[in-house]
């Protein structure tokens, strides 16, 4: 599967960063163009209220300074409303010019608005309304600053819905995640392009790997690249070739040691520390069938009269020699320990024929002794004869 592959786990890797740093990204964002929003919404309600204060103050409150603050809510599409001592003077809702009862306003029962019908100074703040008509709770910025005339006091409120800053916003977050998705997009393509040409050197050398593992030393990694995958192309082929001299060098070593082991006279066999034969050459192999026939044991294993003697050896880490017969014939069997290092690895036993010796032995005893008793009758008749 891609996804266990080194192109999928850098095409993944690559992605989640740039899915984790474009999520950060875009929520920054979104805060940031969704604070600007409410910032300008605040600086034109304040310019405003600014506008406003400068007009009534300038007109003494005289209706036909109200002519412009209306021209002003439709050029903006803001509310406004004006109290005078704390009662509803002035809106650019028709409610009230038509005398109906003005709906309770959630900035005159708001206490962060004391300051402003106090005449103290101005506030922006933001409010949530229930609308008696709707019933659904919207949300609002509000404005209000104090103006006063030499006869009146009043206090200007204009407010905003935040609607309309929520559909900028919304807006921008539309932009911002389209955004993302294109570069999201363009961030798979290019990963998986990067990847790919990356991986392509590695996927050659896992090919060439696998045939150098099957006995095919003649097969180079082609360096495609002169940055670290080509410097490592350059080292396996060095690797490769290498390893191909030190195994035809153990080859011919082998051959040489097979040759020796099959051209030699004594028996020769190789065991572990555990007993398993290892090496043997024909004249060990003869005499273990010698072995097997007599005692009827079929097993691969060392036979038990040889066993006790590579058990000390084994232990014991010294060299031991024993003399076995089998169906009449006499063997000299010579047990040498094999070192690693410093502990012992194995044994090597060497197995000769002493049958003609032991054979020559016999005669020459048997010879002297027939001589001897021979001679010891003459020998005694010539002493007796000295004698007298």
């Amino acid at each position: 599967m891609i996804w266990r592959s080194i192109v999928g786990k850098l095409w993944m890797t690559i992605l989640l960063l740039v899915t984790v740093v474009l999520g950060i990204l875009g929520i920054l964002l979104y805060q940031f163009f969704e604070n600007f929003h409410l910032s300008q919404m605040e600086d034109g309600l304040s310019n405003h209220a600014s506008y406003i204060v400068s007009t009534i103050e300038q007109g003494e409150g005289q209706p036909q300074s109200f002519r412009s603050v209306r021209q002003l809510e439709r050029t903006h599409g803001m509310k406004i409303v004006i109290f005078r001592d704390e009662v509803p003077y002035w809106t650019t809702d028709a409610t009230l010019a038509e005398g109906q009862y003005i709906p309770p306003l959630f900035f005159s029962n708001h206490d962060s608005f004391r300051p402003v019908f106090a005449g103290e100074d101005r506030v922006i703040s933001r409010v949530s309304y229930e609308s008696q008509y709707s019933g659904d709770p919207s949300e609002y910025i509000v404005v209000g600053a104090p103006a006063s005339t030499e006869s009146e006091d009043y206090s200007i409120f204009l407010y905003n819905s935040l609607e309309l800053m929520q559909e900028s916003t919304d807006e921008t977050k539309r932009l911002i995640l389209l955004a993302a998705a294109i570069g999201l997009v363009l961030t798979t393509f290019f990963a998986f392009f990067l990847s790919s040409r990356v991986t392509a050197p590695l996927r050659k050398m896992r090919q060439v790997t696998l045939e150098v593992a099957k006995g095919k030393f003649d097969t180079s990694v082609p360096m495609l690249t002169h940055d670290e995958i080509g410097q490592l192309a350059i080292a396996f082929n060095r690797m490769r070739r290498q390893l191909n001299n030190n195994i035809n060098a153990l080859n011919q070593e082998k051959e040489q040691l097979t040759r020796i082991l099959s051209s030699m006279a004594d028996g020769v066999i190789t065991l572990n520390r555990r007993g398993d034969m290892m090496v043997t050459n024909p004249p060990a192999e003869r005499f273990l069938e010698a072995f097997m026939y007599e005692d009827h044991d079929k097993t691969t294993r060392l036979p038990d009269r040889l066993d006790a003697l590579f058990k000390k050896v084994v232990t014991q880490e010294q060299e031991q020699w024993v003399e076995v017969t089998v169906q009449g014939r006499t063997y000299a069997s010579l047990m040498t320990p094999l070192y690693d290092q410093s502990h012992v690895r194995g044994v090597v036993l060497v197995i000769r024929d002493m049958t003609e010796e032991r054979q020559h032995d016999k005669l020459r005893k048997d010879f002297i002794a027939n001589v001897s008793h021979e001679l010891r009758t003459p020998i005694s008749m010539l002493q007796g004869y000295s004698e007298a």
